[in-house]
C-alpha cells in the first residue's frame, strides 16, 4: 500500500505544476511521484553499482567466464602486486 506524504509549496508553483501535469494528461500526484522516483534513481549510488555489477556479470557469463575464474584472476592479481 502506498503511503501519504504532505509537502508545502508556494501556491504559484503548485499552480504551474498543475498546469504542466494537465498538459501531460497526469495528476499532480503522478507528477510528484515521478519526479521523486527519478531524483532517487539518479542519486542512489548503491543501486547504480548493483546494476553495474549485474551488467558486468551478465556480460562475463555470455563470454563463458565463471565465478571461480573471476576469483582466481583476483587472487593472482593480488599475489603479483605484493
Amino acid at each position: 500500500m502506498d503511503t501519504q506524504m504532505i509537502v508545502r509549496i508556494d501556491p504559484s508553483l503548485k499552480e504551474r505544476l498543475s498546469r504542466l501535469a494537465r498538459a501531460e494528461g497526469k495528476t499532480t500526484s503522478q507528477m510528484v511521484r515521478e519526479l521523486i522516483s527519478d531524483y532517487v534513481k539518479e542519486r542512489d549510488i548503491g543501486a547504480y553499482i548493483d546494476g553495474l555489477w549485474d551488467r558486468i556479470g551478465a556480460k562475463l557469463a555470455r563470454r563463458g567466464v565463471r565465478q571461480g575464474d573471476v576469483a582466481k584472476a583476483i587472487s593472482e592479481t593480488r599475489k603479483s602486486r605484493r
